[in-house]
């Protein structure tokens, strides 16, 4: 039982006087109390019998308790304080400097776009843009007019600019890093409607009106936007892949040579760092680190050449009513491209600054897909333009030579299978030459895939063969989204198909029908191969990189990817092969040009109900070759009615010009 006690004392006794007797040894008597303060830390405790000394005994239980919340309570303070230094201790670092040092940003101008006669294809042109630091607009003290500021700019920008900038306002209410970062809130702001804003924002903090460069394409032939790609800004996306070398208010390359040039073009932007008041009004400047604007590009593109490339196109398009095809012109002698036409296309200004949702609806839609590189992203069943690189595999494995004749009766008969020559009744003998001149497809049958007592390349040897002409893998052209092409094995068939390799898939390959497939820029290059004699070059569109200045910073040399992998004697039989086709074959409509030309058609089939798609391949002047010119029509029908007159308008227009 717990016991109360209480102190006696006598009440006449004089309290002030000095009392003996009543303490001995250190000693108390029985009657102590607790102190409130004790009682609220201890607890009440049994009385002590007398004779107990001066104090109170606490137990080792209390005490260790007490020990434990003291240390415990010392070691998370110690433990937060420590975290806070360590692991956030740059984040609240940044904050304070962010409250005092702002960073600005001195933007590099982006590299100009130049064709190979220097005229400009791309440059940058001054844009202005309403700017928000949401933490420096917080120190405003004037709320309501503030707001009235707010529904003033809404009013002059239109659109949701008023719902925005209260969205990133009430969203960066609490101080963050991200809050003293500068937003960008509306662009494109016209010339009047920024100076009234500029002036109205005097004295609001965090409220500014800047400006940023805006990319401008000139496109004499609007099929260059698949060659210079455009701009646009960058994505979260990106910006987690990229890093701190860019920021959520950056532009950045999203196709063509914006994309693949990238690096270059964009250089490398400044930084001033400001010490800012508290209402983050600039007051002096810390630290500057210059700019360097991005490198200018100088193009192995003719713009001239492309405007007239993609105006025969069209205007053969219209012909026929139909709207897809691809043209490539290249210098067979370094791989530079002179031009590259893709239809139906797009205008790349119209993604500076940001699409119009119906202008994109309206591309994304489109069964013809404007915005598909098809001559370079495109592949194609290649037809009878694939038959100069059988021709030089027979050669140069000894299965033909320039003399071996075989007889063309209108096709060959395995067993039930019949494989038809496109003339009725046969060409009769023929050469290597002029199985090339007239496309005969009963001579590509027997050297490809034998047939009798006559031994051919067979599949592995033609797909060997067409792999160091360049196919079956993208070339490497400095723009992004190069096809690879296929070449088709046995091993594939029986995976993807369930299904055997038969005589026949030997035959259709032979003559570029079947499941191989091409990119126009493949046959393009390979064509350059029988052209320069031998070499089969990586093609590019960038030829040299200038400083801002004017000055060469470095110069594309031409790359080689393999060469001398056919003996020159087989490469100049192949090579008359493709003049005979001029001279009296299935090209003889080039006949007409006053340079001398070589070439090949292509018809290639591709569908059991649509038309097949037209080729032409070639190179002039043939005995000094300087451009190379392959043209696609899909489903333009034959090659020597459709593709030929394009090629033909080409050249003419080219060599009278130079």
């Amino acid at each position: 039982m717990i016991r109360s006690y209480q102190k006696k004392f006598n009440k006449d006794a004089n309290p002030f006087r000095i009392r003996e007797g009543g303490i001995a040894d250190a000693k108390l008597s029985a009657g102590y109390r607790l102190r409130w303060t004790e009682e609220g830390i201890l607890g009440q405790r049994e009385a002590e019998a007398p004779g107990d000394k001066v104090g109170r005994n606490i137990s080792a239980h209390k005490l260790f308790w007490l020990a434990f919340f003291l240390v415990g309570g010392f070691a998370l303070l110690f433990g937060k304080t420590a975290y806070l230094q360590t692991r956030q201790g740059g984040y609240y670092e940044g904050l304070a400097n962010a409250n005092r040092i702002r960073e600005r940003v001195i933007a590099a101008d982006r590299g100009v776009v130049y064709d190979q006669r220097r005229q400009i294809l791309a440059y940058n042109t001054p844009v202005f843009y309403l700017q928000i630091i949401p933490a420096d607009v917080a120190h405003y003290s004037d709320k309501e007019h503030l707001q009235d500021v707010i529904k003033i700019i809404g009013e002059t920008l239109g659109g949701t600019v008023e719902q925005d900038i209260d969205y990133v306002l009430v969203r960066n209410e609490t101080k963050t890093l991200e809050s003293y970062q500068p937003q960008i809130i509306a662009d494109d702001i016209e010339h009047d409607a920024a100076l009234r804003l500029q002036l109205l924002f005097e004295g609001i903090p965090g409220l500014s009106i800047e400006v940023q460069s805006r990319r401008h394409y000139v496109l004499p032939a609007l099929s260059l936007a698949h060659v210079l790609g455009y701009t646009g800004t960058i994505t979260q996306a990106e910006h987690d892949a990229l890093g701190t070398s860019y920021s959520l208010n950056d532009t950045l390359g999203k196709t063509g040579l914006e994309k693949q040039w990238e690096t270059e073009l964009r250089g490398v932007n400044g930084k001033r760092y400001v010490e800012v008041n508290a209402l983050g009004q600039a007051e002096r400047v810390i630290s500057l680190q210059p700019s360097r604007d991005g490198y200018d590009l100088t193009l192995s593109l003719d713009a001239g050449l492309q405007q007239e490339m993609e105006t025969e196109l069209r205007a053969e398009l219209a012909t026929l009513h139909l709207k897809r095809a691809a043209a490539i012109a290249l210098d067979p002698r370094n791989g530079d491209i002179l031009a590259l036409v893709s239809l139906p296309s797009f205008d790349s200004n119209d993604f500076s600054g940001g699409i119009d949702p119906a202008i994109y609806q309206k591309l994304i839609t489109d069964e013809n897909q404007p915005l598909f590189n098809r001559a370079i992203a495109g592949s194609f069943a290649v037809g009878s333009a694939f038959k100069p690189i059988v021709a030089a595999a027979a050669l140069q494995e000894g299965v033909i030579t320039p003399n071996t004749t075989l007889n063309s009766a209108g096709g060959i008969r395995v067993n039930e299978w019949f494989f038809p020559d496109w003339k009725a009744g046969g060409h009769g003998i023929t050469n290597v030459r002029s199985a090339l001149a007239w496309s005969v497809n009963t001579f590509f049958y027997t050297i490809g895939g034998g047939y009798q007592d006559f031994s051919g390349l067979g599949v592995q040897k033609i797909t060997d063969y067409a792999r160091l002409f360049g196919l079956g893998a993208s070339l490497g052209i400095d723009l992004p989204n190069e096809a690879s092409g296929f070449l088709p094995s046995k091993d594939w068939k029986e995976q993807a198909k369930g299904e055997r390799w038969y005589i026949g898939d030997t035959y259709n390959i032979s003559i570029g029908q079947g499941d191989i497939i091409a990119t126009p820029l493949q046959v393009a290059a390979y064509t350059a191969f029988f052209a320069n004699g031998g070499t089969l070059y990586r093609p590019h569109v960038v030829r040299e990189l200038l400083n801002s200045n004017g000055s060469s910073a470095r110069v594309i040399t031409p790359e080689v990817i393999r060469h001398d992998f056919i003996d020159s004697q087989n490469i100049s039989t192949v090579r008359a092969g493709m003049r005979d086709c001029v001279t009296y074959g299935s090209c003889r409509a080039l006949s007409a040009i006053s340079i001398p030309v070589a070439g090949k058609t292509g018809t290639a089939q591709w569908s059991s109900v649509k038309d097949t798609h037209a080729w032409f391949t070639g190179f002039a002047p043939y005995d000094d070759p300087q451009i190379v010119i392959t043209v696609l029509i899909e489903e333009g029908g034959e090659g020597s009615a459709a593709a030929v007159p394009v090629a033909k308008r080409v050249l003419e227009w080219y060599f009278s010009r130079q």
